[in-house]
């Protein structure tokens, strides 16, 4: 029996289960002792003394985690009916005279205090829409929070604390830095219950599939126990240090399986740092290409030795990848020497890294390693999008009409190569002589329109039997009406 615990105590701790345990005392000739311990806790000086307990780390982690509540005031209408004078008339007496209720939703979820003055970082969903945020510490002091900035995609918002100084922090690890086995904790407010902090291991990196429904990137994976109320906690590795802003977990049930995922350090490091730039958002640096993951088969027609990188499908004209002379039919297999083997990569890459900076690709052609050098840039907004719905005399009442250019390519995530006057919406006579959103119009009586000002132009002074060339899920027709 001694043996045994000995052996699992050298297991946990190796050379601090030598400096801890006292002489084994025996009893008698029966071989029983007791392992004296010593009781004293002092900091741990070696990843082998810290093993034994992870009480160090919490100490150090914990008073940074915050639980975070939420309320938001929903209007409700009392009946289908309310607000249509119509149906009010012959229904009023069915429902009753009030048109809408109201009710508070109350929510709640954790967050990480990453600046002494009050800067706190959670997920966007935890916050979204709240018309009153309580923010409490792990010494039970309250304050009110107002969210400066929120990126659904990544799932990361932040919250600035009113009246808020002198704050415990914790500091941010290189998320790259991580390894599949490392140990992490994972400290939030699961169920409401009061802050908790489970321990795992990261189980698994750049996991793009299956971790969150919506939106886009990488996330570490864990299985330290993450449940409704943990989104927006802490990630923490063996130093205290924040590798990570756990977001999501998959599960049928609801509850915690082992597989829980977290935003990786890196990209709430930017989001921070854009944030405290006076950004809302979070812009990308835009790359304005249609890529294809190398497997097997792709790697095998391509001549390749093993399946890599990202095989170029098209490039926007105005594309920084084509400006460093990449084109249709390269690989790109990594960038700033990160491998990179899906687009969720390298988009989640490339958010990483400032605007205005620049960054090293690297490419197969023909069998050879290339690189290139790209501006980290914004999608340009060029033409001008000339957004504009078309009134009673401009020939097609309710037809919204925009330019396609690279920024409404990648707000839209339309196809690189699509160009043109794009339908964004259609309403009345619009949509009854058969055109939709999503339309690309290429011709108003055979003549071309490359603008959104010729198209309502031509729209306008046509007159008798209209015909327009529209292109619709890339297959050319034609819409007819008479004017």
């Amino acid at each position: 029996m001694i043996a045994k615990h000995a052996l699992f105590a050298c297991v946990m701790g190796l050379t601090a289960c030598a400096a801890s345990a006292a002489p084994v005392a025996p009893n008698g000739d029966t071989g029983v002792g007791v392992i004296r311990v010593n009781a004293e806790r002092v900091v741990p000086e070696t990843r082998a003394e810290i093993t034994l307990s992870f009480a160090p780390v919490v100490k150090q982690a914990a008073p940074a985690v915050v639980n975070i509540y939420t309320k938001k005031v929903v209007e409700r209408r009392a009946s289908p009916f309310a607000g249509d004078p119509f149906f009010e008339r012959f229904f009023s007496d069915m429902f009753p005279a009030q048109r809408s209720r109201r009710r508070i939703e109350n929510s709640l979820g954790s967050g990480v205090i990453l600046d002494s003055g009050g800067i706190v970082v959670s997920n966007h969903h935890v916050v979204a829409g709240a018309d009153e945020i309580t923010v409490v510490l792990q010494d039970r002091r309250e304050f009110q929070g107002r969210v400066i900035f929120a990126d659904e995609d990544s799932d990361l918002a932040v919250v600035q604390l009113d009246e808020a100084a002198d704050l415990p922090t914790l500091s941010l690890r290189d998320s790259d830095t991580l390894e599949v086995g490392d140990l992490v904790l994972a400290i939030g407010n699961p169920f409401g219950v009061g802050q908790t902090v489970t321990s795992g291991i990261v189980s698994g990196l750049a996991r793009s599939g299956g971790a969150r429904r919506g939106g886009s990137g990488l996330f570490i994976q864990t299985d330290a126990a993450i449940n409704p109320g943990n989104s927006g906690g802490a990630l923490v590795d063996m130093e205290g240090r924040l590798v990570g802003v756990n977001t999501a977990i998959l599960s049928r049930s609801g509850g915690s399986n082992g597989i829980g995922f977290a935003v990786p350090a890196n990209l709430v490091a930017r989001v921070v740092n854009s944030a405290g730039q006076g950004q809302t958002e979070l812009v990308r640096p835009w790359l304005g290409l249609d890529g294809q993951t190398v497997d097997g088969e792709l790697a095998s027609a391509l001549g390749l030795l093993a399946p890599m990188g990202i095989l170029i499908k098209d490039l926007h004209p105005e594309s920084p990848l084509a400006a460093a002379g990449l084109k249709r039919g390269d690989v790109i297999t990594d960038i700033d020497g990160a491998a990179v083997n899906t687009l969720q990569e390298l988009d989640f890459r490339a958010s990483t890294k400032p605007l205005g900076n620049r960054a090293e690709i690297g490419y197969l052609r023909d069998d050879t390693e290339r690189a290139g050098s790209i501006a980290l840039s914004a999608a340009p907004d060029t033409p001008p999008p000339d957004r504009r719905t078309l009134g009673r005399d401009e020939g097609l009442p309710g037809l919204t009409l925009v330019n396609v250019n690279p920024a409404l390519i990648d707000e839209l995530d339309l196809p690189v190569s699509m160009s043109g006057v794009l339908v964004l919406g259609s309403k009345g006579p619009a949509r009854r002589v058969g055109v939709r959103s999503g339309d690309l119009l290429r011709r108003v009586d055979g003549s071309p329109v490359r603008s959104v000002a010729e198209a309502a132009a031509a729209l306008t002074e046509t007159r008798g039997d209209v015909v327009l060339d529209i292109e619709r899920n890339g297959r050319t027709g034609q819409v007819r009406y008479r004017r």
